[in-house]
């Protein structure tokens, strides 16, 4: 008895033209920005409003922004800071979140910065892996 070879579909064609770590780099540098441009608006719109007000209501309860790495934690604490991408540059600039942490709610205040970068990173990732057909 002769069997059909089974065939697999195939995994989703990366897209073609253009540049493939464009939404990478843009979804890092401005929030929910990466998925505008793979044409999914309505998720980076929710992207950038919850970024932006994790960031906000990190700076509204004076967190602290690190910029400098003293030990391991403070080292992770930056790259999550950094990871909010524009927004890290832009705070930096003003002098926004230079103060030390001295109560309790500063210190909620500097995570919710740092949950900001991680979101938007994970967030630039997955941009990234809708441009090159990983996820549909």
């Amino acid at each position: 008895m002769a069997t059909t070879p089974i065939k697999k579909s195939p995994p989703n064609a990366p897209a073609k033209g253009g540049i493939i770590y464009l939404p990478l780099i843009a979804g890092w540098l401005v929030p929910g920005a990466g998925h505008f441009l793979v044409h999914k608006p309505v998720r980076g719109a929710l992207l950038a409003v919850s970024i932006l007000g994790m960031f906000l209501c990190g700076i509204a309860m004076n967190g602290q922004i690190h910029s400098g790495a003293h030990d391991i934690l403070d080292m992770l604490s930056m790259a999550g800071d950094l990871g909010t991408g524009i927004l890290y540059f832009i705070s930096r600039t003003m002098g926004w979140g230079t103060n030390l942490v001295q109560i309790t709610t500063e210190d909620w205040g500097s995570r919710f910065i740092v949950v900001a970068g991680l979101l938007n990173i994970i967030a630039a990732v997955d941009a990234h892996n809708l441009r090159t057909g990983r996820k549909a």
